[in-house]
């Protein structure tokens, strides 16, 4: 089954089933392997770029190390995670050493975290989270394997889904919906100026922006922004500029156009 978001125009070509393809599933008996093949055919069948419009991205071969997709047109990559129920808080993931390696590179690829109904056999959410929205804060170290387990030792990771801005979390899918595509390419174009190589600015402007994004209502002060310097400060205790350091971040919000100035130390929400 389709559901689209209202507003599509009459006609629109792009065509996305729900549904997952059961007769695949039947040579299997792990839930885990079930899930995978499922998931992943149904990305091959009806997931197209968010970055470029392609209509298909495709499926690298078996056990690549860093992605699971890419796109044939623009060649970024993507990695998929998929979980029965609501995404929730927290998202599991690989090795901890491998996943903060990963993301304080250059060779990283964009995310698609999915959840589906185990019930229904059928998406759910799917969200895009650009590479650039990744920080080591946002990565928790699980605790290691105990020494019965076959993996003894090894330590694998979470993915803070929460502590990702809001701005990076781009709805394919919400609630059994599919949204305009159009949209979702449009909201991808306008976070990608929030990419920042250096991973150190990088944490900066996401910490402050998810500063900015628990701010309720639209218009704010630098007042409000400095009741986080605590907290900022815990985060970077080697910083003794906290102040100065939430200003330079605004101000850099603000001329990727996140948010406007409005004179004497007051700001206004874009988003």
């Amino acid at each position: 089954m389709a559901v689209y978001a209202s507003g599509l125009p009459i006609g629109y070509a792009f065509i996305m089933e729900l549904s997952f393809d059961n007769h695949l599933a039947s040579p299997y008996h792990s839930n885990s392997q079930i899930a995978r093949i499922l998931t992943e055919d149904w990305i091959s069948k009806y997931m197209y770029c968010p970055r470029c419009g392609n209509v298909h991205i495709q499926h690298f071969e078996n056990n690549r190390p860093v992605a699971d997709f890419f796109c044939p047109a623009c060649h970024n990559e993507y990695e998929l995670k998929s979980k029965n129920g609501t995404l929730g808080s927290k998202i599991n993931d690989g090795a901890y050493k491998t996943m903060v390696q990963r993301i304080t590179s250059n060779q990283n690829p964009d995310f698609l975290f999915m959840s589906y109904s185990r019930e229904k056999m059928q998406v759910q959410d799917l969200v895009f989270i650009p590479k650039h929205f990744f920080v080591p804060a946002i990565i928790e170290k699980r605790k290691p394997l105990p020494a019965t387990a076959r993996r003894a030792g090894w330590v694998g990771c979470n993915i803070l889904f929460e502590k990702i801005p809001i701005q990076g979390r781009i709805f394919i899918i919400s609630n059994g919906i599919i949204l305009d595509k159009q949209d979702v390419i449009d909201k991808v174009n306008n976070v990608q100026s929030l990419e920042i190589k250096n991973i150190n600015s990088r944490g900066w402007l996401l910490d402050v922006l998810n500063c900015v994004n628990r701010l309720s209502g639209y218009e704010f002060s630098l007042s409000d922004m400095y009741l986080f310097e605590a907290e900022l400060q815990v985060k970077y205790p080697q910083n003794s500029h906290i102040k100065a350091k939430i200003r330079q971040q605004l101000q850099i919000l603000r001329d990727k156009g996140f948010i406007d100035f409005l004179g004497n130390g007051n700001y206004r929400k874009r988003m």
